[in-house]
C-alpha cells in the first residue's frame, strides 16, 4: 500500500467515526437509563440498557399520528418536487424561449436566501392564501407541502437539468421519426434515463420536508393534530430539566425512515449523483 492510499484511508475512516459517532451517542442515550444519563460519570457504553424511554415515546399521547403526518407531508413533497422537476428540466433544457437563462439564475438565488429570511413573508403568505384555498392555509399540513415544495423545486430543477441534457436528442428525433408523439417520448424514454437523477433530487425533497422544525413550528399553531414530529420533540424539553431519554428516543425513532427510504434508493442514488456531474 502506497503512502498516498494509507492517508486517503485514513483520512476516510477519521471521516467516518466523526460522522457516525453522534448518531451512535444518539442511540446510546436513548438506551440507557435515566440514572446514566443524568451522572456526571459520562461513559460510551452501558451495561443496564433500556427501552423504557422508546416506551414511554411510543406511549405518548399522538406520536403516531405525528409521525404519519410528517411522512404524508415528505411523500407529498418527495412525489411533487419530482414531477415538476422532471417537466420544468425538460422545458429548460429541450426549448429555448426568452429569459431561459434568467430563469436559471432566479433557480440558484432562491437557493441562497436563507429561510429565517424568508419565514415571515410566507407566514402572511399562507395566511392569505388560505382565506381563499381550503387546505394550504395556516393550522394546515397543506401549507407544509406547499412551502417545501417550493424550497425543493430550485435545487431539484438544476440537477435534473444536468440529467436531461446528457440524453442525445438524436434518441427523442429517431422516436419521432418512428411516429411518437411529444407525451410518449417524455414519459417511456426520457423518464427512464433521468430516473436517477428524480431519486438523487427526491432524497434531498424528502430529508428536508422530513426534518423540518421551523415552517411546522411557524404555520401549525393552534392545530394540535396537524403537528410533525420535529415539533412534536418539544413536549421533551421542560423548564426544569429537559427529558433527554425521550429526545434521544424520539430522534431515533425520526432517524429511521430517513435510513430504510435511504438504503431503498441507495443503488440509484449512486448512479444518479454520478450522474449530475456530466453536465
Amino acid at each position: 500500500m502506497t503512502r498516498a492510499r494509507w492517508i486517503a484511508n485514513v483520512v476516510a475512516v477519521t471521516a467516518a467515526v466523526v460522522t457516525f459517532f453522534p448518531i451512535y451517542w444518539m442511540v446510546l442515550s436513548a438506551l440507557k437509563p435515566a440514572g446514566e444519563i443524568q451522572s456526571l460519570d459520562v461513559r460510551p457504553w452501558t451495561l443496564a440498557p433500556t427501552l423504557e424511554h422508546f416506551q414511554r415515546v411510543l406511549g405518548g399521547e399522538n406520536f403516531g399520528r405525528y409521525f404519519v403526518n410528517s411522512l404524508g407531508v415528505a411523500l407529498s413533497v418527495v412525489v411533487l418536487s419530482a414531477f415538476v422537476a422532471f417537466l420544468a428540466a425538460v422545458a429548460v433544457t429541450r426549448f429555448h424561449f426568452r429569459m431561459r437563462t434568467t430563469v436559471l439564475i432566479m433557480f440558484l438565488i432562491a437557493q441562497m436566501v436563507p429561510i429565517e429570511a424568508l419565514t415571515i413573508p410566507l407566514f402572511f403568505l399562507v395566511r392569505d392564501i388560505g382565506a381563499t384555498v381550503p387546505g394550504v392555509g395556516l393550522n394546515t399540513l397543506g401549507s407544509l407541502v406547499m412551502v417545501h415544495l417550493a424550497f425543493s423545486l430550485p435545487f431539484a430543477i438544476w440537477m435534473m437539468r444536468g440529467f436531461v441534457a446528457a440524453v442525445p436528442d438524436a434518441l427523442e428525433e429517431a422516436a419521432m421519426i418512428d411516429g411518437a408523439s411529444r407525451p410518449v417520448i417524455l414519459w417511456r424514454i426520457l423518464f427512464p434515463l433521468v430516473a436517477p437523477g428524480l431519486v438523487a433530487t427526491s432524497v434531498f425533497s424528502f430529508i428536508v420536508a422530513w426534518n423540518d422544525f421551523v415552517f411546522a413550528r411557524t404555520f401549525i399553531i393552534s392545530a394540535k393534530d396537524n403537528q410533525t414530529l420535529p415539533a412534536a420533540l418539544l413536549v421533551f424539553f421542560k423548564p426544569d430539566e429537559n427529558d433527554w431519554g425521550g429526545i434521544m428516543a424520539a430522534s431515533t425513532l425520526m432517524t429511521i425512515p430517513v435510513l430504510i427510504f435511504f438504503v431503498a434508493v441507495q443503488r440509484r442514488l449512486i448512479g444518479g449523483l454520478g450522474g449530475a456531474v456530466k453536465d
